[in-house]
C-alpha cells in the first residue's frame, strides 16, 4: 500500500456555507497538526480549530474531525476540514495540505484505498458512485441496499457453494483414496440448481427494474393524428412536441424526463406506425417499433372516432405480441363514436386528448402510470443488480453454471472443475477477485486433508 497522504475536496465546488476537505494516509494526523497547531485530536470527536497556512499565517477556524485507523472509510487515518464555504479558502486549505506533504488524490482513490483495504468491495464502490448520480428516490433506495452489503452477502453465499463443489471436486481427482461424505454428489446438484435458480430469479428482477435507475421509459404508440404528441405535451404541461392533422408530421421520437410520484420516467412520443412511402417517415417509424421494444411501459393511443382499420390492427397485433407492460387509451371520445372496442384486449381509459383534456382523465392515466411503476420498483422480491457489469457477470455465471451441470452427468470431473471455477470468477467479478487459495481452505477444512 503506498504511504502517500491523499487529499480532495469532498463538497461540489461553489459557493456554500461549507466544505469538506479530506485527507488520507500515514501521515494524515501529523498533517493535520501541524496545519492546526494543536498536540492531539480525539478521534471521533469534532474539534474547533484555527487552520494556518504554511507561512503560520491564520486562514480559517473550522471543525476537525480525525477517523482512527482502521475505522474509517478507507481504513487508513483520516483527518476531514469542516471549514467555512468558498473556493478560494477551500483551495487555501487544499494548498496547505500540500505544502506540508499531502498530494492531490486521483479520481476514485478513496474508495480505491477502501476496496485495498477491505472496507468495501467491488459492489459497494459501484454502489457509492451511482448513489452520487441518483436522480431518483427509487436509485437511492436500491442503491441504499447494495452500499449496506447485501449484495455482497448474497454473492458470498453463491461462492461458499461453488467453492465446496470446487473443492469436492479437486479432492476427487487428487485425493481419490481420502473418505469422502456418502451424499456428497446429492449435495452438489442440489447447489447448483439452487444457485440455478438463485440468479434466474435475481436477472429477471433486475432487468425488470432497470429504470429505478437510470429511469423507466414509456413509449407513446398509435396511428398517425391519433394524439401521442398531444398527450407529450399534456403530460409535460408545455409544447414539446409540434401537432397538426397532417399525418407523418412526428417523424423521429422526441423524449423528455418527467416524475412520476417518486420515478424518473423518459416519455418518448413516437412516429405514427403505419405503411408509409417516404424514406424519412419509414426511418422514424422503425424507430417507434424499437422505442416499443426498449420501453418498461407501452401507452397505445386508438381513435374513437375513426372505424379500426389496418394500420389499429397492425398495432394492436405489435401489442399482443409484446410482454410490456401496456396502458391502452381510447382517445377522442367527445367525438362520435365509430370505433369497434371489442377489438382490443382491454381499454384502461376513455378520454379526450387536447386542449379541453381534464385535469381529472390527466391524473386518472398519471396515477395508473404510478400504479404501473410502484409494482415494478417493489424491493420485496429478489435481490437487484445495478449495473450491465453486475448483470453480465451473472449472465456468464450461469451459462458456466448449465454446463456444468451437463458435463457433471458424463462424469468428466476435469472439466467439470474447470466450469465450475469459471462461475466462481465470473461471479466474483461483482465482488472481489477469486484466489485459488479460498478454495484450497476450504478443501483442508472440510475434508481434513493434509492431516
Amino acid at each position: 500500500m503506498n504511504d502517500d497522504v491523499i487529499v480532495a475536496i469532498a463538497t461540489a465546488s461553489g459557493l456554500g456555507a461549507i466544505s469538506i476537505i479530506r485527507l488520507s494516509g500515514k501521515d494524515a494526523l501529523d498533517i493535520a497538526l501541524k496545519i492546526t497547531h494543536r498536540e492531539i485530536f480525539i478521534p471521533r470527536l469534532a474539534t474547533l480549530s484555527k487552520v494556518y497556512n504554511f507561512l503560520n499565517e491564520l486562514i480559517d477556524e473550522s471543525l476537525i474531525i480525525y477517523f482512527q485507523n482502521p475505522s474509517s472509510f478507507t481504513g487508513e487515518d483520516i483527518v476531514e476540514f469542516q471549514c467555512h464555504g468558498g473556493v478560494a479558502l477551500t483551495n487555501m486549505i487544499l494548498q496547505a495540505t500540500l505544502d506540508f506533504g499531502a498530494r492531490l488524490a486521483l479520481p476514485g482513490e478513496f474508495s480505491k484505498r477502501a476496496y485495498l483495504n477491505h472496507k468495501i468491495d467491488f459492489s459497494q464502490a459501484e454502489a457509492i458512485s451511482k448513489l452520487i448520480e441518483a436522480k431518483s428516490e427509487d436509485a437511492v433506495k436500491l442503491l441504499a441496499k447494495q452500499l449496506k452489503g447485501e449484495l455482497k452477502e448474497f454473492i458470498e453465499e453463491i461462492r461458499e457453494d461453488l467453492l465446496f463443489i470446487l473443492a469436492y471436486v479437486e479432492v476427487s481427482i487428487d485425493y481419490a483414496e481420502e473418505d469422502l461424505p456418502k451424499d456428497i454428489l446429492e449435495q452438489i446438484h442440489f447447489k447448483l440448481h439452487n444457485i440455478e435458480q438463485k440468479l434466474l430469479t435475481t436477472l429477471e428482477s433486475s432487468k425488470r427494474r432497470e429504470g429505478m435507475i437510470n429511469g423507466f421509459k414509456v413509449a407513446i404508440v398509435g396511428k398517425p393524428n391519433v394524439g401521442k404528441s398531444s398527450l407529450l405535451n399534456k403530460l409535460l404541461n408545455f409544447d414539446r412536441a409540434i401537432v397538426s392533422n397532417i399525418a407523418g408530421t412526428t417523424r423521429d421520437t422526441i423524449e423528455e424526463n418527467i416524475k412520476v410520484g417518486t420515478h424518473i420516467v423518459k416519455i418518448v412520443d413516437t412516429a405514427g406506425i403505419r405503411d408509409a412511402s417516404d424514406e424519412i417517415e419509414k426511418i422514424g417509424i422503425a424507430k417507434s417499433k424499437q422505442a416499443m421494444d426498449e420501453a418498461d411501459i407501452v401507452i397505445a393511443l386508438f381513435d374513437n372516432s375513426n372505424f379500426y382499420d389496418e394500420e389499429d390492427s397492425k398495432i394492436n397485433e405489435l401489442l399482443q405480441h409484446s410482454t410490456k407492460e401496456k396502458i391502452i387509451v381510447l382517445n377522442k371520445c367527445d367525438l362520435e363514436n365509430r370505433f369497434v372496442r371489442e377489438q382490443l384486449e382491454k381499454i384502461d381509459l376513455e378520454l379526450t386528448i387536447g386542449k379541453s383534456l381534464e385535469s381529472s382523465s390527466l391524473k386518472i392515466l398519471m396515477d395508473k402510470l404510478q400504479q404501473v411503476l410502484d409494482n415494478n420498483s417493489s424491493l420485496n422480491d429478489g435481490m437487484t443488480l445495478v449495473s450491465k457489469h453486475q448483470i453480465l457477470s451473472v449472465e456468464n455465471t450461469l451459462k458456466n453454471i448449465v454446463q456444468s451441470k451437463e458435463i457433471l452427468k458424463d462424469g468428466q470431473l476435469e472439466f467439470f472443475a474447470y466450469y465450475v471455477k469459471e462461475s466462481l470468477e465470473n461471479i466474483s467479478q461483482i465482488t472481489r477477485p477469486y484466489e485459488n487459495d479460498q478454495m484450497l481452505d476450504v478443501m483442508f477444512g472440510e475434508f481434513c486433508l493434509g492431516k
